[in-house]
């Protein structure tokens, strides 16, 4: 049995304040072709997680907020925020559930934030295709700097 507790967020979470990228992910999955991948996915404010979408593999993608605040975002084909939520848990806003396709994104409002997600193995890492073209791409740091102001922004 894996044991989700405070001390595996503590441990996660410290590689992810240590990582460039701001996150770290710990796998449940054995292996990344497992039929389902599960992962527990510590944030810092100011990662960046590039609006995406799945298609082609179609695959729906769950979260489950476990500490921290997190906001998750759907975009339509032009970038336009459709629709917002933030995930909570002392708000009683536990988690989202977005089905395959469809643009979203995240941004990490506290420090600490750790996500559990879950969607259809096997693994296969976010192609082209998949990244939302109106989004910057994570090596502009400029860019990149006021697109999450931009989202920073809508969620006040």
């Amino acid at each position: 049995m894996k044991i989700i507790d405070e001390k595996l967020l503590d441990k996660t979470t410290q590689k992810a304040k240590q990582s460039q990228r701001l996150r770290m992910n710990f796998n449940f999955h054995e292996d990344l072709n497992d039929p389902v991948n599960r992962l527990i996915n510590a944030m810092e404010p100011g990662t960046y997680l590039r609006p995406h979408r799945h298609i082609n593999p179609d695959k729906d993608e769950a979260f489950l907020i476990l500490r921290g605040k997190v906001a998750v975002f759907i975009f339509d084909e032009n970038g336009n925020i459709t629709q917002q939520l933030i995930l909570d848990p002392l708000q009683g806003v536990y988690g989202a559930d977005i089905k395959a396709g469809v643009w979203h994104g995240l941004l990490v409002l506290e420090t600490g934030s750790v996500l559990y997600e879950a969607k259809p193995g096997p693994y296969v890492a976010v192609s082209p295709e998949n990244f939302a073209p109106w989004s910057p791409e994570p090596d502009n740091a400029e860019e990149v700097e006021a697109f999450l102001s931009q989202l920073s922004r809508s969620v006040e």
